[in-house]
């Protein structure tokens, strides 16, 4: 090989050198320019990451804080519950233990009423009992004479004046004093009941021994007392006396047969009521 072929020859070998090494530099070049780019974009994705995590955290302490503040509405609602449910209770057993109590006096209140009511049976049953004894021991006198009935839970017996006294006095005749005996003997048979004896007369106005019609139905009522209680032992307890006069008619004052009708006297005869009246007392 001739001196010229070599040089040709090494110079093109330092050609293709240089051209090779220039190649691998702009090669280089291209991949670290590539690796800067995507060294900035991932920096730039971290720096987003660390925002998002910034953002993350805050919005975990702003649901930690709202959070708390739920569960402090839920244990402040809890207690005002359990509150509620203690006052709920504490009412429910007031009013369990008013209705027991309420329960019971209605009970009570029954028994009494049950017991007032065979107390006012057997009151009637009694009262009928005396109007029949009574009728029976003075059956021997007419109906124009004396009547005996029963009225505001009371026996009545009406005596008229033609069988009692002679008119304008106030002293008993003898058939008068046949039917007080009769009566006086039911009256002590039958200790418990109370005696009021009531004088009545008609319109007319009094003359001679007694001032007037008020003085007449007195006398007339006491003087019945004294033969009951006098005469026939009726006990004076149990008695009283009334004059009524004229105020208390049972008929017209305008004709003969209403006026005989007004002259008269009452004995009104009404059992004793303590047992009852302790019992209605006591509620």
């Amino acid at each position: 090989m001739t001196k010229t072929t070599l040089t040709v020859a090494l110079l093109f070998l330092f050609s293709l050198t240089s051209c090779v090494a220039k190649k691998k530099f702009l090669q280089a070049q291209d991949t670290i320019s590539d690796l800067r780019s995507d060294s900035a974009n991932k920096a730039t994705r971290i720096n987003k990451y660390e925002q998002d995590v910034l953002g993350l955290e805050t919005n975990i302490r702003n649901l930690e804080r709202t959070r708390n503040g739920l569960q402090r509405q839920v244990d402040s609602i809890n207690q005002r519950l359990d509150a509620a449910n203690r006052d709920a209770s504490n009412k429910l057993q007031d009013a369990s233990s008013k209705l027991t109590l309420s329960q019971k006096q209605i009970a009570d209140q029954q028994q009494r009423l049950e017991q007032l009511q065979e107390l006012m049976d057997q009151q009637k049953k009694n009262r009928e009992e005396l109007r029949k004894k009574i009728s029976d021991a003075l059956v021997s006198f007419n109906s124009n004479e004396l009547t005996v009935a029963t009225k505001n839970g009371k026996v009545y017996v009406s005596l008229q004046e033609n069988l009692l006294f002679p008119s304008g006095s106030a002293v008993v005749n003898q058939k008068g004093t046949q039917a007080l005996s009769k009566l006086a003997e039911v009256l002590n048979v039958n200790p418990d009941i109370n005696i009021e004896i009531e004088g009545h007369t008609d319109s007319i106005p009094m003359k001679g021994r007694y001032s007037d019609n008020w003085d007449l139905s007195t006398a007339r009522s006491t003087a019945i007392v004294r033969i009951l209680t006098n005469s026939y032992k009726v006990d004076p307890i149990r008695v009283k006396a009334a004059g009524r006069s004229k105020y208390e008619p049972v008929d017209v004052n305008s004709t003969a047969d209403g006026r005989a009708k007004n002259r008269r006297t009452e004995i009104i005869l009404s059992p004793k009521l303590d047992e009852l009246m302790r019992l209605v007392q006591s509620e």
